[in-house]
């Protein structure tokens, strides 16, 4: 069995050789082979990296648009607030305006040309304000979504950063673009414009309405003032209608009755003792007849004084209460400019300059 085992002498050498071939030639492949993968796989993972190195900056680029778009908004937002705080200061006019009218007296207490447009002032300050609170919770909206997109890009942004650091963790990232069409903050210019211009409007409205009630405000003290002017002025005639003629005449008419009692009692008291005359004496004679023509006479002119008098002291009367109802329209005038000028328009000149109604 021994011989049968062995080989010949001579081929032990050239399997040796063969073997040696054999492995030199398999090592050679291999080597080869693995070169050849490690090569494919470096250049995959340096296109791979690239990818990443450009996505991850497309994401930075976005996150900053985002974080610029949303300081934007938040420069709006102060402002809106501003703008709102800023109506505050009309409307605190306005609603004292209305205030201070409703103490006009008699004939003035009634809704005039200035009630109108001071209800249309209070009417315009509620729908800005309503407006601009409306337009401030739509920037917060705005601002809530725009910080929850930049959160989910530094998210991704992350995860970009990390699969660059561990090329081991390339494999699990697919190579979509992220949204960058419809993120949150691109329409923050256009939300900027929008805003800007909506303060403009209001602004405007509201200081176009202002100046109306300011006008309306003059024109009605131009009113009240030639009102009370033409009321002085009738106030001065009665005055002097009272003083040089009526109150005089009424002196002048006592002074005539007066004068007129002694010459009427010197004739009554003459005819009484005439009447004392004995039998035949007791007769109408021509002194008898004088003296009731006398008696008849004094009694006409005391009739005709007396009815004067009570005509003059009827004007005079009348003359009291022109004076009095004049003096009390008077009054009325000068409580109303009072309110209108010195008080309401004194007031309007606190109303906000169009810098600090835009929200500056």
């Amino acid at each position: 069995h021994s011989n049968q085992r062995q080989r010949p002498p001579g081929t032990l050498p050239q399997l040796a050789q063969s073997i040696q071939r054999e492995s030199r030639t398999l090592y050679q492949d291999t080597e080869e082979a693995t070169l050849k993968t490690q090569a494919e796989g470096t250049r995959l993972l340096g296109e791979r990296l690239q990818d990443i190195h450009y996505w991850k900056s497309e994401l930075q680029r976005h996150i900053d648009h985002l974080l610029t778009d949303t300081e934007t908004l938040l420069a709006l937002k102060t402002r809106l607030e501003k703008a709102l705080d800023a109506t505050e200061t009309p409307y605190a006019i306005t609603t004292d305006n209305l205030n201070c009218r409703t103490r006009r007296l008699g004939p003035d207490l009634v809704q005039d040309t200035v009630e109108e447009e001071l209800m249309k002032e209070v009417d315009l300050i509620r729908s800005v304000q309503d407006l601009l609170k409306r337009t401030t919770a739509q920037v917060v909206t705005q601002i809530k979504l725009n910080r929850e997109a930049k959160h989910m890009l530094e998210l991704d942004w992350s995860d970009k950063y990390q699969a660059y650091s561990f090329d081991d963790h390339c494999g699990r990232h697919s190579n979509r673009s992220p949204d960058t069409k419809h993120h949150p903050g691109s329409a923050a210019m256009q939300d900027q414009l929008l805003v800007e211009q909506m303060l403009q409007d209001t602004t405007e409205d509201l200081r176009v309405q202002c100046a109306k009630v300011d006008q309306a405000f003059s024109q009605r003290c131009v009113e009240l003032v030639q009102a009370k002017t033409q009321l002085e002025m009738k106030l001065t005639k009665v005055h002097r209608e009272t003083d040089s003629q009526t109150e005089r005449n009424i002196l002048v008419l006592q002074k005539a009755i007066n004068n007129k009692e002694t010459p009427l009692r010197v004739a009554q008291s003459r005819l009484y003792l005439r009447s004392l005359r004995p039998n035949m004496e007791l007769c109408r004679d021509e002194p008898q007849l004088s003296l009731e023509g006398e008696v008849r006479q004094i009694d006409a002119t005391l009739t005709s004084l007396n009815q004067q008098l009570s005509e003059a002291r009827s004007s005079l009367s009348h003359l009291e209460e022109s004076r009095m109802a004049l003096e009390k329209d008077i009054n009325c005038k000068t409580h109303s400019l009072f309110i209108d000028r010195d008080k309401c328009m004194t007031h309007r000149k606190r109303y906000p300059t169009v810098s600090t109604l835009s929200g500056y």
